[in-house]
């Protein structure tokens, strides 16, 4: 592949890389035929010795060859790792009042990005429940790149279509111009990840990567995340996937996001869960917060004035990891206080790390809980997250 479309590529699709879990805790959605969907590299994986696992409709790569995902965890810390995120959806919304309706479909602050900046975002509902959360990036006033996850993909492709068809009816839209919603189906999504990881990816384009925004906020270290046409994605991984880079699956993406501290929609995300709980308020600008004409405000504003009856915390738990759905305890009076959502062994600390939810009045640093694990109750302190330092690359802008 030619470095001019190397560039373009780039240019135009640095966003956020992305996250999903285990096989263990796959959680697998069938399409209306029952069969598993295939990303454009299914027949790579194969030739480069996955195992491949149902995730989210689709048959992903869990881990290659005989490395295994710990060892895949601590090469990409090291080093650099590949990820196929070409199951994620991908959209492009396009008019005069697209910034407005992604301001009315989000809580961000999005007129204020500069051109190919990116953010976290997350759809919220009418309550302010997470519907998804989301990476937006801004190529213009008017064009708007938009990844959302997989297992979401009926849920959020019916609230866009209905919601842009709402939009597309007010005053504004009439007078200035409404908006389109394009999915681009069957692309190829590709996530670089690792400290070597820009400094692999510069060798492969004239165009200076320092000049591009990395806004890298599923993983540590720098990365980066390329969106590529269907007739090309084999090609770009075979090209991405050499010197350094790892090949990477499931098991190494799911225990490198815990560690950074990061969401898992469906395990510590959902619709009934706000912003404010799960620790993402920092996602909403401050003039948002206060005047934001945005779906879900309310509910948002609520939390945000009176504080969330729960919050989402770290944890490190003694003996034996506390996986999802384990409850949480005090330590003295049995009280039921929470729910841990997600956990692991860490890879890179050697301690069993967990995130849950507790009721507020509990989720201050150093709090000693327990946590049911197999029936035996296990000590666990919350800790700060990320679990383990960041070292993000966010470019000159």
């Amino acid at each position: 592949m030619s470095s001019r479309i190397l560039t373009k590529t780039l240019s135009g699709t640095v966003s956020q890389a992305t996250k999903r879990a285990t096989s263990s805790r796959v959680r697998c959605m069938a399409t209306e035929s029952g069969e598993l969907r295939k990303t454009r590299l299914y027949d790579f994986h194969v030739e480069n010795g996955a195992k491949m696992v149902p995730f989210a409709g689709y048959s992903m790569p869990l881990a290659y060859g005989s490395v295994g995902a710990v060892a895949s965890h601590h090469h990409v810390r090291k080093s650099a790792g590949l990820f196929d995120v070409g199951h994620m959806v991908q959209s492009n919304f396009l008019g005069p009042t697209a910034t407005q309706f992604l301001e009315w479909v989000t809580p961000s602050g999005l007129a204020a990005l500069k051109p190919y900046a990116s953010t976290l975002s997350v759809l919220l509902n009418e309550t302010g429940g997470i519907i998804d959360d989301t990476v937006i990036t801004k190529h213009a006033e008017d064009a708007f790149y938009v990844v959302t996850n997989a297992g979401r993909r009926d849920r959020d492709l019916a609230w866009f279509k209905e919601k842009v068809a709402e939009w597309n009816k007010t005053d504004l839209a009439k007078k200035e111009g409404g908006v389109e919603h394009e999915v681009l189906e069957d692309w190829g999504l590709l996530a670089l990840q690792g400290p070597e990881a820009a400094q692999f990816l510069q060798t492969y384009t004239s165009y200076d990567l320092k000049e591009l925004t990395f806004v890298c906020l599923r993983f540590p270290d720098e990365c980066s995340q390329i969106s590529i046409p269907p007739s090309e994605t084999t090609e770009v991984a075979k090209l991405l996937s050499k010197g350094p880079v790892l090949l990477t699956g499931l098991g190494a993406r799911d225990s490198l996001r815990l560690e950074a501290g990061m969401c898992l929609y469906g395990q510590d995300l959902n619709e009934d869960i706000t912003p404010i709980e799960a620790g993402l308020t920092w996602v909403i600008p401050k003039a948002r917060r206060e005047t934001g004409n945005f779906i879900g405000a309310e509910g948002v504003r609520k939390h945000l004035k009176e504080g969330p009856p729960r919050r989402r915390v770290g944890l490190i738990v003694e003996g034996a990891p506390a996986r999802q759905g384990a409850p949480i305890f005090h330590p003295t009076t049995k009280e039921p206080l929470g729910t841990v959502t997600s956990g692991i062994p860490s890879p890179t600390l050697s301690q069993n790390i967990a995130m849950g939810y507790v009721s507020s009045g509990f989720h201050k640093k150093n709090t000693e809980l327990l946590a049911e694990v197999r029936g035996k109750s296990r000590n666990a302190k919350i800790v700060g997250m990320p679990f383990v330092p960041t070292n993000y690359y966010r470019g000159s802008a």
